[in-house]
Protein backbone atom coordinates (compact mmCIF):
# COMPACT_ATOMS: atom_id res chain seq x y z
CA UNK A 1 0.00 0.00 0.00
CA UNK A 2 1.02 3.53 -0.52
CA UNK A 3 1.74 6.15 1.86
CA UNK A 4 -2.53 7.23 2.23
CA UNK A 5 -2.87 3.71 4.59
CA UNK A 6 -4.72 5.33 6.75
CA UNK A 7 -7.72 5.95 4.38
CA UNK A 8 -9.56 3.25 3.04
CA UNK A 9 -7.95 1.06 0.58
CA UNK A 10 -10.65 1.07 -2.14
CA UNK A 11 -12.30 4.15 -0.70
CA UNK A 12 -11.77 5.79 -4.50
CA UNK A 13 -9.82 3.82 -6.86
CA UNK A 14 -7.14 0.75 -6.59
CA UNK A 15 -5.06 -1.87 -8.20
CA UNK A 16 -5.14 -5.56 -6.65
CA UNK A 17 -2.17 -7.58 -7.27
CA UNK A 18 -2.78 -11.06 -7.71
CA UNK A 19 -0.46 -12.91 -5.51
CA UNK A 20 -0.45 -16.74 -6.98
CA UNK A 21 -0.84 -15.17 -10.43
CA UNK A 22 2.53 -13.56 -9.67
CA UNK A 23 3.89 -16.84 -8.11
CA UNK A 24 3.08 -18.93 -11.18
CA UNK A 25 4.49 -16.44 -13.78
CA UNK A 26 8.13 -16.69 -11.30
CA UNK A 27 8.14 -20.40 -11.39
CA UNK A 28 6.69 -20.07 -15.36
CA UNK A 29 10.13 -17.85 -16.25
CA UNK A 30 12.22 -19.71 -14.02
CA UNK A 31 11.26 -22.64 -15.82
CA UNK A 32 12.66 -21.37 -19.05
CA UNK A 33 16.17 -20.44 -17.52
CA UNK A 34 19.75 -21.05 -18.66
CA UNK A 35 21.79 -23.20 -15.94
CA UNK A 36 23.58 -21.04 -13.70
CA UNK A 37 21.32 -18.50 -14.07
CA UNK A 38 18.85 -16.56 -11.70
CA UNK A 39 16.22 -13.80 -11.65
CA UNK A 40 17.21 -10.19 -11.61
CA UNK A 41 13.42 -8.57 -11.67
CA UNK A 42 13.42 -4.83 -13.02
CA UNK A 43 11.16 -3.38 -10.53
CA UNK A 44 11.86 0.12 -12.32
CA UNK A 45 8.95 2.72 -12.83
CA UNK A 46 7.13 1.51 -9.64
CA UNK A 47 7.45 -2.25 -10.48
CA UNK A 48 5.75 -0.78 -14.11
CA UNK A 49 3.16 0.51 -12.03
CA UNK A 50 2.44 -2.77 -9.52
CA UNK A 51 4.07 -1.02 -6.47
CA UNK A 52 7.80 -2.12 -6.25
CA UNK A 53 7.73 -2.58 -2.36
CA UNK A 54 4.66 -4.73 -2.22
CA UNK A 55 6.04 -6.63 -5.33
CA UNK A 56 9.82 -6.69 -3.71
CA UNK A 57 8.65 -8.30 -0.51
CA UNK A 58 6.79 -10.85 -2.08
CA UNK A 59 9.50 -11.60 -4.61
CA UNK A 60 12.19 -11.79 -1.56
CA UNK A 61 9.67 -14.59 -0.24
CA UNK A 62 9.65 -16.56 -3.48
CA UNK A 63 13.81 -15.93 -3.32
CA UNK A 64 14.39 -13.55 -5.39
CA UNK A 65 18.04 -12.18 -4.38
CA UNK A 66 18.49 -9.59 -6.91
CA UNK A 67 16.68 -6.48 -8.56
CA UNK A 68 17.42 -3.83 -11.21
CA UNK A 69 15.89 0.02 -11.02
CA UNK A 70 16.26 3.20 -13.19
CA UNK A 71 17.12 5.19 -10.36
CA UNK A 72 19.01 5.39 -6.71
CA UNK A 73 15.68 6.47 -5.26
CA UNK A 74 14.19 3.91 -5.91
CA UNK A 75 16.98 1.74 -4.88
CA UNK A 76 16.35 3.08 -1.39
CA UNK A 77 12.90 2.93 -1.23
CA UNK A 78 13.48 -0.26 -1.32
CA UNK A 79 16.04 -0.67 1.00
CA UNK A 80 14.20 1.34 3.30
CA UNK A 81 11.38 -1.24 3.15
CA UNK A 82 13.68 -3.91 4.23
CA UNK A 83 14.14 -5.71 0.39
CA UNK A 84 17.06 -8.11 0.80
CA UNK A 85 19.28 -8.82 -2.09
CA UNK A 86 21.53 -7.14 -4.58
CA UNK A 87 19.89 -4.31 -6.28
CA UNK A 88 21.34 -2.58 -9.27
CA UNK A 89 20.76 1.06 -10.67
CA UNK A 90 20.70 0.52 -14.30
CA UNK A 91 20.26 4.64 -14.94
CA UNK A 92 22.11 7.76 -13.68
CA UNK A 93 23.46 8.33 -10.30
CA UNK A 94 23.99 12.37 -9.73
CA UNK A 95 27.81 12.56 -8.28
CA UNK A 96 26.24 14.16 -5.22
CA UNK A 97 24.49 10.88 -4.59
CA UNK A 98 27.34 8.63 -4.42
CA UNK A 99 27.39 7.78 -0.44
CA UNK A 100 24.22 6.48 -0.71
CA UNK A 101 25.28 3.64 -3.12
CA UNK A 102 27.87 2.71 0.11
CA UNK A 103 24.96 3.65 3.04
CA UNK A 104 22.50 1.68 1.19
CA UNK A 105 24.80 -1.17 -0.40
CA UNK A 106 23.48 -0.68 -3.86
CA UNK A 107 25.14 -1.54 -7.34
CA UNK A 108 25.30 1.33 -9.81
CA UNK A 109 25.90 0.33 -13.45
CA UNK A 110 28.67 2.18 -15.29
CA UNK A 111 27.47 4.07 -18.21
CA UNK A 112 30.89 5.23 -20.05
CA UNK A 113 34.38 4.83 -19.65
CA UNK A 114 34.02 9.20 -17.74
CA UNK A 115 31.39 7.80 -15.34
CA UNK A 116 33.86 5.48 -14.51
CA UNK A 117 36.18 7.97 -13.93
CA UNK A 118 34.08 9.76 -11.65
CA UNK A 119 33.16 6.93 -9.80
CA UNK A 120 36.71 5.88 -9.01
CA UNK A 121 37.00 9.52 -7.90
CA UNK A 122 34.48 9.98 -5.18
CA UNK A 123 37.67 7.17 -3.18
CA UNK A 124 35.64 5.37 -1.59
CA UNK A 125 35.18 1.30 -2.83
CA UNK A 126 31.69 0.88 -4.90
CA UNK A 127 29.63 -1.97 -6.59
CA UNK A 128 29.03 -1.37 -9.90
CA UNK A 129 28.41 -3.67 -13.11
CA UNK A 130 29.94 -2.15 -16.87
CA UNK A 131 26.92 -1.20 -19.27
CA UNK A 132 28.20 -2.93 -22.46
CA UNK A 133 27.40 -0.94 -25.99
CA UNK A 134 26.67 -3.98 -28.47
CA UNK A 135 24.62 -2.01 -30.83
CA UNK A 136 21.71 -0.43 -28.96
CA UNK A 137 23.56 2.88 -28.70
CA UNK A 138 21.90 4.23 -25.83
CA UNK A 139 24.33 3.89 -22.90
CA UNK A 140 27.63 1.62 -22.40
CA UNK A 141 31.32 1.27 -22.98
CA UNK A 142 31.33 0.13 -27.11
CA UNK A 143 31.80 -3.63 -26.56
CA UNK A 144 34.82 -3.51 -29.15
CA UNK A 145 36.92 -1.00 -26.99
CA UNK A 146 38.28 -3.46 -24.70
CA UNK A 147 41.09 -1.77 -23.58
CA UNK A 148 38.75 0.85 -21.67
CA UNK A 149 36.82 -2.17 -20.28
CA UNK A 150 40.14 -3.37 -18.54
CA UNK A 151 40.86 -0.51 -17.46
CA UNK A 152 37.72 0.37 -15.72
CA UNK A 153 38.05 -3.07 -13.94
CA UNK A 154 41.92 -1.94 -12.76
CA UNK A 155 40.40 1.04 -11.22
CA UNK A 156 40.81 1.97 -7.73
CA UNK A 157 37.68 2.27 -6.00
CA UNK A 158 35.74 0.33 -7.97
CA UNK A 159 34.52 -3.20 -7.27
CA UNK A 160 33.43 -4.43 -10.39
CA UNK A 161 30.97 -7.28 -9.68
CA UNK A 162 29.08 -7.72 -13.24
CA UNK A 163 28.82 -6.55 -17.00
CA UNK A 164 25.88 -6.64 -18.84
CA UNK A 165 24.15 -5.33 -22.23
CA UNK A 166 20.86 -4.92 -23.71
CA UNK A 167 19.36 -6.49 -26.46
CA UNK A 168 17.13 -4.02 -28.65
CA UNK A 169 15.57 -5.98 -31.16
CA UNK A 170 14.46 -9.41 -29.12
CA UNK A 171 11.34 -8.91 -28.94
CA UNK A 172 10.79 -9.58 -32.78
CA UNK A 173 11.52 -12.43 -34.89
CA UNK A 174 11.53 -11.10 -37.86
CA UNK A 175 14.87 -12.59 -39.52
CA UNK A 176 16.82 -9.06 -39.75
CA UNK A 177 16.13 -8.51 -36.05
CA UNK A 178 17.06 -11.91 -35.12
CA UNK A 179 20.04 -12.00 -37.32
CA UNK A 180 20.80 -8.28 -34.80
CA UNK A 181 20.36 -10.04 -31.56
CA UNK A 182 22.26 -12.78 -32.13
CA UNK A 183 25.27 -10.53 -33.43
CA UNK A 184 24.88 -8.42 -30.00
CA UNK A 185 25.05 -11.43 -28.05
CA UNK A 186 28.19 -13.23 -29.70
CA UNK A 187 29.89 -9.84 -29.29
CA UNK A 188 29.06 -9.90 -25.85
CA UNK A 189 30.10 -13.25 -25.27
CA UNK A 190 33.56 -12.35 -27.43
CA UNK A 191 34.02 -9.63 -24.77
CA UNK A 192 33.10 -11.99 -21.66
CA UNK A 193 35.36 -14.18 -23.04
CA UNK A 194 38.41 -11.82 -23.04
CA UNK A 195 37.45 -10.31 -19.57
CA UNK A 196 37.53 -13.60 -18.35
CA UNK A 197 41.04 -14.25 -20.06
CA UNK A 198 42.32 -11.10 -18.40
CA UNK A 199 41.56 -12.93 -14.89
CA UNK A 200 38.42 -11.40 -13.80
CA UNK A 201 35.52 -13.05 -12.96
CA UNK A 202 32.46 -11.27 -13.16
CA UNK A 203 28.65 -11.84 -13.50
CA UNK A 204 27.09 -11.32 -16.79
CA UNK A 205 23.65 -10.64 -17.91
CA UNK A 206 22.60 -9.75 -21.63
CA UNK A 207 18.43 -11.59 -21.13
CA UNK A 208 15.38 -9.16 -20.04
CA UNK A 209 12.10 -10.67 -20.70
CA UNK A 210 11.53 -11.23 -24.61
CA UNK A 211 15.43 -12.86 -24.31
CA UNK A 212 14.80 -14.99 -21.90
CA UNK A 213 11.37 -15.94 -24.06
CA UNK A 214 12.64 -16.28 -27.19
CA UNK A 215 16.88 -16.70 -27.03
CA UNK A 216 17.13 -18.47 -23.65
CA UNK A 217 20.20 -20.15 -24.93
CA UNK A 218 22.36 -17.24 -25.03
CA UNK A 219 22.81 -17.59 -21.14
CA UNK A 220 24.14 -15.12 -18.47
CA UNK A 221 24.14 -15.35 -15.00
CA UNK A 222 21.15 -13.52 -14.50
CA UNK A 223 17.86 -12.40 -16.65
CA UNK A 224 16.46 -8.88 -15.87
CA UNK A 225 12.77 -10.25 -16.70
CA UNK A 226 10.50 -7.04 -16.76
CA UNK A 227 7.15 -6.67 -18.47
CA UNK A 228 6.50 -11.17 -18.53
CA UNK A 229 6.83 -11.23 -14.45
CA UNK A 230 3.85 -9.13 -14.35
CA UNK A 231 1.60 -11.50 -17.00
CA UNK A 232 1.58 -9.62 -19.60
CA UNK A 233 4.04 -9.53 -23.26
CA UNK A 234 4.29 -5.37 -24.84
CA UNK A 235 2.04 -6.54 -27.44
CA UNK A 236 -0.99 -8.84 -27.65
CA UNK A 237 0.63 -10.58 -30.84
CA UNK A 238 3.40 -11.16 -29.01
CA UNK A 239 1.53 -14.19 -27.15
CA UNK A 240 1.21 -16.11 -30.31
CA UNK A 241 5.01 -16.60 -29.65
CA UNK A 242 5.46 -16.91 -25.83
CA UNK A 243 6.74 -20.47 -24.64
CA UNK A 244 4.94 -20.34 -21.52
CA UNK A 245 1.60 -19.14 -19.74
CA UNK A 246 1.89 -15.89 -18.39
CA UNK A 247 -1.42 -14.69 -15.92
CA UNK A 248 -1.85 -10.94 -15.43
CA UNK A 249 -1.03 -9.87 -11.78
CA UNK A 250 -2.82 -6.17 -11.88
CA UNK A 251 -6.40 -5.37 -11.84
CA UNK A 252 -7.55 -1.62 -11.19
CA UNK A 253 -10.95 -0.51 -10.54
CA UNK A 254 -12.84 2.67 -9.38
CA UNK A 255 -15.97 3.76 -7.77
CA UNK A 256 -18.93 4.98 -9.40
CA UNK A 257 -19.22 8.30 -7.80
CA UNK A 258 -22.61 9.85 -9.01
CA UNK A 259 -25.24 8.89 -11.86
CA UNK A 260 -27.33 11.33 -13.63
CA UNK A 261 -29.77 11.55 -16.63
CA UNK A 262 -28.74 13.70 -19.23
CA UNK A 263 -31.43 14.96 -21.73
CA UNK A 264 -31.19 14.85 -25.91
CA UNK A 265 -29.04 17.67 -26.25
CA UNK A 266 -27.32 18.12 -23.79
CA UNK A 267 -23.19 17.96 -23.25
CA UNK A 268 -20.78 15.59 -20.86
CA UNK A 269 -17.58 16.96 -19.33
CA UNK A 270 -14.95 19.33 -21.25
CA UNK A 271 -14.84 21.31 -24.71
CA UNK A 272 -18.32 19.91 -25.37
CA UNK A 273 -16.97 16.79 -26.74
CA UNK A 274 -20.02 14.48 -26.37
CA UNK A 275 -23.69 15.67 -26.96
CA UNK A 276 -26.24 13.02 -26.08
CA UNK A 277 -28.27 12.43 -29.01
CA UNK A 278 -31.00 10.63 -26.73
CA UNK A 279 -31.91 10.34 -23.25
CA UNK A 280 -28.99 8.17 -22.01
CA UNK A 281 -27.99 7.75 -17.79
CA UNK A 282 -24.05 8.93 -17.15
CA UNK A 283 -22.37 7.56 -14.63
CA UNK A 284 -19.03 9.69 -12.94
CA UNK A 285 -15.80 7.33 -12.00
CA UNK A 286 -13.05 8.19 -9.45
CA UNK A 287 -10.63 8.04 -11.47
CA UNK A 288 -8.56 10.01 -14.59
CA UNK A 289 -5.56 10.52 -16.37
CA UNK A 290 -3.56 11.63 -13.56
CA UNK A 291 -3.81 8.05 -11.78
CA UNK A 292 -2.84 6.62 -15.15
CA UNK A 293 -5.95 6.42 -17.45
CA UNK A 294 -4.62 7.37 -20.66
CA UNK A 295 -6.54 10.29 -21.84
CA UNK A 296 -6.65 8.81 -25.35
CA UNK A 297 -9.22 6.40 -24.35
CA UNK A 298 -11.54 9.68 -24.55
CA UNK A 299 -15.11 9.47 -26.53
CA UNK A 300 -15.86 6.54 -26.70
CA UNK A 301 -12.85 4.69 -27.77
CA UNK A 302 -12.15 3.30 -23.87
CA UNK A 303 -14.63 1.29 -21.78
CA UNK A 304 -15.06 -0.09 -18.57
CA UNK A 305 -16.77 -3.06 -16.81
CA UNK A 306 -20.00 -2.23 -14.53
CA UNK A 307 -21.89 -4.67 -13.54
CA UNK A 308 -20.32 -7.37 -16.16
CA UNK A 309 -21.48 -5.01 -18.76
CA UNK A 310 -19.52 -2.70 -20.88
CA UNK A 311 -19.75 0.36 -20.38
CA UNK A 312 -18.35 3.24 -23.26
CA UNK A 313 -16.45 6.39 -22.31
CA UNK A 314 -18.47 9.74 -23.01
CA UNK A 315 -16.50 13.06 -23.53
CA UNK A 316 -12.86 13.82 -22.38
CA UNK A 317 -11.55 11.63 -19.73
CA UNK A 318 -10.59 14.07 -17.03
CA UNK A 319 -7.52 14.63 -14.79
CA UNK A 320 -9.64 13.10 -11.57
CA UNK A 321 -13.05 11.69 -13.11
CA UNK A 322 -14.22 9.52 -16.02
CA UNK A 323 -17.88 9.77 -17.31
CA UNK A 324 -19.23 6.63 -19.34
CA UNK A 325 -22.49 5.80 -20.54
CA UNK A 326 -24.44 3.19 -18.27
CA UNK A 327 -27.91 3.86 -19.94
CA UNK A 328 -28.05 -0.02 -20.81
CA UNK A 329 -27.01 -0.72 -17.42
CA UNK A 330 -29.69 -1.69 -14.18
CA UNK A 331 -29.34 -0.37 -11.03
CA UNK A 332 -26.06 1.85 -11.25
CA UNK A 333 -25.47 3.79 -8.17
CA UNK A 334 -22.95 5.54 -6.35
CA UNK A 335 -20.25 3.53 -4.69
CA UNK A 336 -20.89 0.34 -7.56
CA UNK A 337 -17.26 -0.55 -8.56
CA UNK A 338 -15.88 0.34 -12.12
CA UNK A 339 -13.70 -2.52 -13.30
CA UNK A 340 -11.06 -0.61 -16.00
CA UNK A 341 -8.55 -3.76 -16.14
CA UNK A 342 -9.83 -7.31 -14.98
CA UNK A 343 -12.89 -9.51 -15.02
CA UNK A 344 -16.21 -8.39 -14.34
CA UNK A 345 -18.82 -11.37 -15.18
CA UNK A 346 -17.69 -13.18 -18.08
CA UNK A 347 -16.25 -9.80 -19.73
CA UNK A 348 -12.55 -8.98 -19.19
CA UNK A 349 -10.56 -6.05 -20.04
CA UNK A 350 -6.80 -6.32 -20.25
CA UNK A 351 -3.85 -4.16 -20.52
CA UNK A 352 -3.47 -5.24 -24.15
CA UNK A 353 -6.82 -3.32 -24.68
CA UNK A 354 -6.02 -0.38 -23.20
CA UNK A 355 -2.19 0.20 -24.86
CA UNK A 356 -4.37 -0.83 -28.69
CA UNK A 357 -6.69 1.89 -27.74
CA UNK A 358 -4.20 4.55 -26.82
CA UNK A 359 -2.00 3.67 -29.48
CA UNK A 360 0.73 2.03 -27.43
CA UNK A 361 2.54 -0.68 -25.67
CA UNK A 362 1.35 -2.50 -22.34
CA UNK A 363 4.79 -1.36 -20.75
CA UNK A 364 3.67 2.91 -21.09
CA UNK A 365 0.22 1.55 -19.49
CA UNK A 366 1.18 -0.49 -16.82
CA UNK A 367 3.95 2.29 -15.77
CA UNK A 368 1.71 5.32 -15.56
CA UNK A 369 -0.37 4.18 -13.13
CA UNK A 370 -0.62 6.79 -10.75
CA UNK A 371 0.56 6.53 -7.18
CA UNK A 372 -2.94 7.96 -5.81
CA UNK A 373 -3.74 4.25 -6.42
CA UNK A 374 -3.36 2.22 -3.34
CA UNK A 375 -2.12 -1.25 -3.91
CA UNK A 376 -3.42 -4.46 -2.58
CA UNK A 377 -2.03 -7.49 -2.62
CA UNK A 378 -4.87 -10.10 -2.79
CA UNK A 379 -5.35 -14.02 -3.23
CA UNK A 380 -7.79 -15.01 -5.56
CA UNK A 381 -9.68 -18.63 -5.91
CA UNK A 382 -7.59 -20.93 -8.25
CA UNK A 383 -11.19 -21.15 -10.16
CA UNK A 384 -10.72 -17.26 -10.89
CA UNK A 385 -7.95 -18.52 -13.55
Amino acid sequence: MNNMDKTYEQGRAWIELDIENMKHNIEALRSLLPAGCVLMPAIKANAYGHGAVPMAKELNKMGVQAFCVASIAEAVQLRENGIAGEILILGYTHPSDFPLLIQYNLTQAVLDYEYAELLAAFGSEIKVHIAVDTGMHRVGVPAENLNEILAILKMKHLWVTGIYTHLCADDSLAEKDVVFTKKQAASFTCLKEQVIAAGYAVKTHILGSYGLLNYPEIGGDYARIGIALYGVLSNRSDLAFCPVELRPVLSINARVMTVRNIQPGEHVGYGLAYTAESERKIASLSIGFADGLPRALSCGRGKVLIRGQEAPIVGRVCMDQTMVDVTDIENVKGGDTAVVIGKSGVLEITAYDLAEQSGTITNEVLSRMGSRLNRNMVHFPAASH
